[in-house]
């Protein structure tokens, strides 16, 4: 089967920064969207894309935490959003739609990985409703602004939808738990999303993107006990970052979110996965690198859609 998962040689790669992405690109005039904008990679995101002239509206679980943290950036809005919680999601569309703008960059940014189990809505695994579900029906609802304006849709996704495909008898997790396959699950969910949204949007201008920022220490790993990174090798027992030349920085690790919404390179490209500013090819046998078929399957992205709407209760595109 033929795919467009194949490299263009953008001529960025793991060390660029998102201000390297953005050298000589205006975007004045633009608004974008960034879940999550004032931490981690959000906040390097949010920067980077003020920096480059645009208009920013960072939804923030903790909006005085989100406020704090982005103080002193022009052009910067901030607003109540639980991605947890649909009737804060609903909410928040509704507050945004009724002041009449529209969206250029949507960037799904937030996200919570390998977390206890916990329940989320009415009993959903919160990896899979905080990270999928809830920008699933975030952007649905805000379709009116996304669709006049042709956006990019972003979603981070992660290296780690290698660890599980969608889990179709059992999405929620009921029959036991495991953290790192229910985040994988999680993530390779973002990269199906961007596969059919680009399917469902692409007539009316608007194109959809998956991405790996790559491997970086932020508060993203909050849920993670220090043994566990101790053992992994990623920090030491006073919490120093190990072998800093492997994990990006939180400016490169911002770096492929931004290319993938900005990029003149990748106009009328759509549907794909990305890692270190560029297409990801097809992920060789037995190794983590490149985007899972399962990730990518449009039969599969198909069917989470539908499954996406018959639990959220939303869907733009429904008849």
């Amino acid at each position: 089967m033929s795919t467009a998962q194949h490299k263009i040689g953008s001529g960025f790669g793991a060390d660029s920064t998102a201000d390297d992405v953005l050298e000589g690109i205006d975007l004045g005039g633009k608004l974008a969207i960034v879940t999550g904008g004032y931490s981690g990679l959000g906040l390097e995101t949010t920067r980077a894309l003020t920096k480059a002239g645009a208009e920013v509206v960072v939804p923030a679980r903790r909006p005085d935490s989100a406020r704090e943290a982005l103080a002193g950036l022009d052009r910067v809005e901030v607003d109540q959003l639980d991605l947890g919680d649909l009737e804060s999601v609903r909410a928040f569309a509704e507050r945004f739609l009724a002041s009449g703008r529209t969206v250029d960059l949507m960037i799904n940014n937030a996200g919570i990985m390998a977390c206890p189990q916990t329940r989320v809505g009415p009993g959903w695994e919160a990896q899979f409703a905080t990270n999928h579900l809830g920008h699933y029906a975030l952007v649905n609802r805000l379709w009116p602004a996304i669709e006049p304006g042709g956006a990019r849709v972003v979603s981070v996704s992660s290296r780690g939808h290698h660890f599980s495909g969608i889990r179709w008898d059992d999405v929620h997790w009921q029959q036991g738990y495991d953290k790192w396959e229910a985040y994988g699950q999680a993530k390779t969910a973002n990269v199906l999303f961007a596969v059919h949204l680009d399917r469902l949007g692409r007539e009316k201008g608007v194109r959809a993107f998956a991405l790996h920022p790559g491997g970086i220490i932020t508060p993203l790993q909050r849920h993670l006990p220090k043994e566990e990174m101790v053992e992994a090798g990623w920090i030491d027992e006073q919490g120093n970052v190990l072998n800093p030349e492997g994990f990006k920085s939180p400016q490169q690790g911002a770096a492929t979110q931004v290319w993938a919404a900005t990029s003149p390179q990748l106009d009328g490209l759509g549907g794909v996965y990305l890692e270190d500013c560029d297409i990801a090819e097809p992920a060789p046998e037995g190794e983590r690198l490149g985007v899972k078929a399962w990730a990518t399957d449009p039969e599969q992205a198909d069917r989470l859609w539908a499954l996406s709407a018959e639990l959220t209760g939303v869907d733009a595109f429904a008849a």
